[in-house]
């Protein structure tokens, strides 16, 4: 069930890459080239070699938060103002979700990770996925801590009325998503 989730994830990720390639001006984020990369190359051991499903599993619950992030984007694309009580709402639900499935989960996640130095299961996986592991569970962990500031910053601005220089501007003339802001 591991390998049929882990591989669900990497064709979604791929399409995902691709998608990112052929529409770089408006979808394109290295951020997101970054974590898509660490992610397959985790899961990569995964699916070829059968190690690490617990962790792996325990990874792709930080995808929960998926849908949301999604939706804003959709919100963007059919140019809904930031104040919509719609995009207000998916922004106040991603930020919560974000938080609880990609943030909240690091402490637990990292003391498994750190139980198992020195056991001899580690050193059976081998070099090559022990840093396949660490490395990538780094660098998404890097970027999910970027991506909730982004988050909260952008849920504060929104809420306190704060966007586009003191005042929220609901007009959408020439908007681009970059998901830069």
């Amino acid at each position: 069930m591991v390998k049929l989730n882990v591989a669900i994830t990497c064709g979604y990720l791929f399409y995902d890459l691709v998608l990112l390639a052929c529409n770089w001006s408006t979808m394109g984020d290295i951020f997101f080239v970054c974590h898509h990369l660490a992610a397959l190359y985790a899961y990569g051991f995964v699916l070829t070699r059968g190690v690490l499903p617990y962790f792996a599993n325990f990874r792709l619950i930080s995808e929960l938060s998926t849908p949301f992030v999604n939706q804003r984007w959709f919100f963007e694309a059919l140019a809904y103002p930031r104040t919509h009580p719609l995009v207000v709402a998916n922004g106040v639900a991603m930020a919560v979700v974000f938080f609880l499935v990609r943030i909240a989960v690091m402490p637990p996640y990292w003391a498994k990770v750190f139980g198992t130095f020195g056991t001899p299961a580690f050193e059976r996986l081998g070099l090559a996925a022990q840093v396949a592991w660490i490395v990538s569970c780094v660098c998404l962990d890097i970027l999910n801590t970027i991506w909730m500031y982004k988050i909260t910053r952008g849920c504060y601005k929104v809420i306190t009325g704060k966007l586009r220089g003191g005042k929220v501007d609901s007009k959408k003339s020439n908007y681009i998503n970059n998901h830069t802001d």
